[in-house]
């Protein structure tokens, strides 16, 4: 049996060859290895304790599960259930549908999901950013400050309801292009047509892809690369002229200067000197003032695009009109060759000195007379024509809302922003309540820290820590002012604690400032190449060791006993104290174990 390591290697190698057609995929799915990599993948995400709906959970897995799974592969007659559905809400009040599959279908959808990137991951287009590895929001918010400099115009994309209008039909036929495998086409669109089951009525999916699935993002992505590659040809049509025509009016300048410096050269006066120096200084600073090309060039039009899943953005250096005509291209390729929308209502286009939003920024092209100096010394606009990305206080204030921690009025028509305890954490111990506010300032900053003005976070900070001052005061009915004197060592808020060693330690609320991180995802992001190393999979190593980890009874068949949370386990039960010790949330237990585990009755 061939390791994963091998195999994916193997589906790598040809992953940029577009002509290459993979066959015999369905026999790696018959790889008990490629199963023991995706359970370790999978096996810590909280959601895998949500039952599906054959009320199963990751709970109990076992070797059996895994070959009985693999038999049902082999005689074709795995058939997966349908997600159980929930919704989950938005931030714009809306709710978002979520299918909830069962754990098997999930540990299967991971193998296909393996495969999948390794025949497409070389193949995909480096403008695309979502769902891939090592790439993220910033990488793309990266790109789009390294390359839309200049730009005149935005065309901000959004794509309706995608993930629910995915034409099954097609999205098969774009997998069999470089797919040449029925069987292992016919097992992806048994998940496509699963189905789901709300409030208990079993529901058929004529389209889209199972939202919650493992396997949609890599199938989104598959789909939209055809979207990506027509941008890419579209651009390279697009674009016209290698370089702008030169700016007529800063000549002069640039003439006017050279005069003046060979006049300085012959001139021996003082005071002559000094005045020609300073005639030199202005011919600087009005040259410097002066684009290099004329900005209504028609010669000359440039065009970027970016996406990160369902939404992209377009930077286009030319005319309002030949954005109008781009913003109409895309909508007719996308209806007549995918059977997609583009959302009107969010589709946009914006003038670039304007605010563009994508992926919670909002950004523009700054226009900036200030100059400083290059590094052979000459004067420049530094910062004229850059992209500037905007972290805007409404943002602040939803997520400060949704936290539950502001309370706005109004005085004069103007708002104003008042901390807020949170009730309802007033019963749990000082350190969970730091913690919790810590963690959520932390998330925000790191998410926003490459936005020019991150500075303003410093606002965010100082609602935070009155709102967490006010919840320490409501919890010991006490004031601000006195908890803030009872806690604050050299003026910083302090939480003492022990450890379960019984070490004194201290935690303070969050005090490391919000410096803007510069780091050039790009340079390095669009030459990676994805290679796959064999990692230790202790997990399946434990279940092959046929060792009970409670009872010590040894040859026995194991099951592997997941929990959510070491917090939630109470310390009275051997195999509780067992997982604390070992700070694991799951334990290898023989079938009796494991069943006395399960029922409580473990002592």
């Amino acid at each position: 049996m061939r390791d994963s390591e091998r195999v994916l290697n193997s589906l790598t190698k040809h992953s940029k060859l577009s002509t290459y057609k993979y066959e015999r995929l369905y026999r790696v799915l018959f790889n008990e290895e490629m199963y023991y990599v995706a359970y370790q993948h999978i096996y810590a995400k909280p959601g895998n304790m949500t039952p599906g709906s054959d009320g199963k959970t990751i709970n109990g897995m076992n070797l059996t599960r895994i070959e009985k799974l693999i038999q049902s592969l082999k005689d074709e007659s795995y058939q997966p259930q349908p997600s159980r559905r929930t919704y989950i809400p938005k931030k714009n009040g809306k709710v978002r549908p979520l299918g909830i599959p069962a754990f098997d279908d999930k540990l299967l959808q991971e193998v296909i999901r393996m495969i999948l990137e390794a025949i497409y991951e070389g193949h995909f287009e480096n403008c695309s950013y979502g769902f891939r590895p090592k790439r993220s929001c910033h990488t793309a918010l990266s790109q789009i400050q390294k390359s839309f400099n200049g730009a005149k115009w935005f065309v901000e994309g959004d794509i309706k309801g995608f993930f629910d209008n995915i034409d099954h039909n097609i999205m098969i036929d774009i997998l069999r292009e470089r797919i040449s495998d029925e069987r292992f086409l016919c097992l992806i669109r048994k998940f496509l047509n699963a189905g789901y089951i709300e409030d208990w009525q079993f529901h058929k999916s004529h389209s889209g892809t199972p939202q919650g699935g493992i396997v949609s993002p890599i199938l989104a992505n598959i789909y939209l690369d055809k979207l990506d590659k027509y941008m890419m040809e579209y651009i390279r049509k697009f674009d016209k002229g290698e370089n702008r025509k030169t700016n007529k009016e800063r000549i002069q300048y640039e003439y006017g200067k050279r005069l003046a410096v060979a006049k300085l050269k012959s001139v021996a006066d003082k005071d002559e000197r000094k005045t020609i120096i300073k005639q030199i200084k202005a011919f600087d600073r009005s040259r410097a003032s002066i684009s290099c090309g004329e900005e209504m060039d028609c010669d000359y039009r440039r065009m970027k695009y970016v996406r990160y899943a369902d939404d992209f953005l377009i930077g286009i250096i030319g005319s309002k009109e030949d954005s109008q005509k781009v913003k109409e291209d895309i909508k007719n390729f996308l209806q007549s060759k995918l059977k997609l929308e583009l959302s009107d209502e969010k589709t946009l286009i914006t003038y670039s000195e304007k605010s563009a939003k994508f992926l919670g920024y909002e950004i523009y092209v700054r226009k900036s007379n200030l100059t400083k100096r290059n590094k052979s010394g000459r004067l420049m606009r530094a910062f004229n024509k850059k992209v500037y990305l905007k972290l805007t206080t409404d943002v602040m204030k939803k997520k400060l809302l949704e936290y539950g921690v502001l309370q706005i009025k109004t005085h004069n028509g103007k708002e104003r922003w008042k901390p807020k305890a949170r009730v309802q954490f007033i019963n749990n111990d000082d350190l969970e309540i730091l913690d919790r506010y810590n963690s959520e300032i932390r998330g925000f900053y790191n998410y926003y820290s490459i936005a020019n003005n991150c500075s303003i976070m410093h606002a965010f900070k100082y609602i935070m820590e009155y709102s967490m001052y006010k919840t320490f005061a409501c919890k010991y009915r006490t004031t601000v002012v006195k908890i803030a004197r009872k806690y604050k060592q050299n003026k910083v808020f302090t939480v003492h604690f022990k450890t379960r060693k019984g070490e004194s330690k201290i935690r303070v609320f969050y005090n490391e400032g919000f410096k803007r991180k510069t780091q050039n995802y790009q340079s390095w992001v669009d030459n990676l190449a994805i290679t796959y190393t064999t990692s230790t999979t202790s997990l399946t190593d434990r279940l092959k060791a046929k060792k009970c980890e409670l009872c010590g009874a040894a040859d026995k068949k194991l099951h592997m006993h997941h929990v959510r949370k070491l917090k939630g386990l109470d310390k009275k039960k051997p195999w509780e104290r067992h997982m604390i010790a070992r700070r694991r949330k799951t334990i290898a237990l023989c079938a009796s174990c494991h069943k006395l585990t399960d029922i409580g009755k473990q002592d």
